[in-house]
């Protein structure tokens, strides 16, 4: 009786958790749209133009998700958000994905509800001070007053380093960037510090850049990715295997403006799979064989998206090439 009765509930709890964990994707499918909360403002990750129109490398990956899941990169429905509420906007569910250049760390992969699909930038902390400070090192910067966005692994970092190097410096707090940056412009506080991704983009958007210098130091590693609810399995797979996908596609060469003809011209077994001539790998993923050739159709493979986005930043790839040309960029077999 007692083992009938813990059949039953382990039977009831796995069926539970089975359509719980679909849940997201069969709302995604039910309102024919994707929620994406997004930055509320960074060139070359997520930005509006004045008509509205969104841009940057987060921005493209969640329309790479849409033209997935949905056959259409158009329909994100994109709602910016701030490092404050980032996170309990998804815990609540008021989005599907969060693709914000949030650091992954094992507190948030851990206590925050969610979990990390991989990493579609590799940055690092830095700083930016004027030029007219004469400062060539971050070691120059004791006592120096830092302006910094609450909530984020950059002020936790920034603490540590200082302290690690037995210097001082003097907190300037404010809790949106747009806010923060009028602040250190006006001259408030020294510093900025921000991955330094973020450092290039706000100084490439000023007057005049060369007013400014991001320091040589790189204090931290920020790897930045797209994450889901933890119990959100099955999207969780497909938003891996696109970033995965946009990887392996830059490897073979098969492009925005190739795919098509690949998918009908190509002899190699590993690009028949990827682009559903031979196999069935967008079956396992609830996907159909199209998945990946509509995916780089709407915005290219890694590198297209890289250079669309974060080229002109002037920050080289890095860390961010693929493997084969010394980068980490590296996706397991598609087969």
């Amino acid at each position: 009786m007692i083992r009938a009765f813990l059949a039953g509930l382990a039977m009831a709890l796995f069926t539970t958790g089975a359509a719980h964990a679909g849940s997201t994707l069969d709302a995604i499918k039910a309102r024919d749209s994707l929620r994406c909360a997004v930055n509320t403002g960074l060139q070359g990750f997520a930005a509006p133009d004045s008509q509205g129109r969104w841009s940057g490398i987060d921005v493209d990956f969640c329309r790479a998700l849409a033209a997935a899941i949905l056959g259409d990169p158009a329909k994100v429905e994109f709602r910016p958000t701030n490092t404050q509420n980032r996170f309990t906007t998804l815990q609540t569910g008021e989005v599907d994905i969060l693709s914000h250049n949030t650091t992954w760390s094992a507190s948030r992969d851990s206590a925050l509800g969610l979990v990390f699909a991989g990493i579609l930038f590799y940055d690092g902390q830095g700083f930016m001070v004027p030029a007219a400070l004469g400062v060539e090192s971050a070691r120059e910067l004791d006592g120096a007053t830092v302006c910094i966005l609450p909530g984020t692994t950059t002020e936790l970092n920034l603490a540590d380093w200082f302290r690690a190097n037995s210097m001082q410096f003097k907190p300037v707090v404010i809790g949106e960037l747009s806010q923060i940056l009028q602040a250190f412009f006006a001259g408030r506080c020294d510093v900025f510090t921000s991955d330094i991704s973020g450092l290039a983009s706000v100084r490439l958007g000023t007057d005049r850049p060369d007013d400014y210098v991001i320091l040589p130091e790189a204090i931290s590693k920020e790897p930045l990715g797209p994450a889901v609810r933890r119990d959100d399995w099955e999207l969780f797979t497909i938003v891996r295997w696109i970033l995965f996908g946009l990887l392996e596609a830059e490897e073979h060469g098969i492009t925005s403006a190739n795919v098509e003809q690949q998918r009908k011209e190509s002899g190699s077994p590993s690009v028949q799979r990827m682009l559903g001539v031979t196999g069935d790998i967008g079956k396992g993923l609830g996907l159909d064989a199209d998945w990946l050739v509509r995916v780089v159709g709407a915005v290219g493979n890694y590198g297209e998206m890289y250079e669309r986005n974060i080229g002109p930043l002037g920050i080289p790839r890095g860390q961010n090439a693929l493997w084969k040309d010394g980068g980490l960029m590296y996706s397991p077999p598609i087969r």
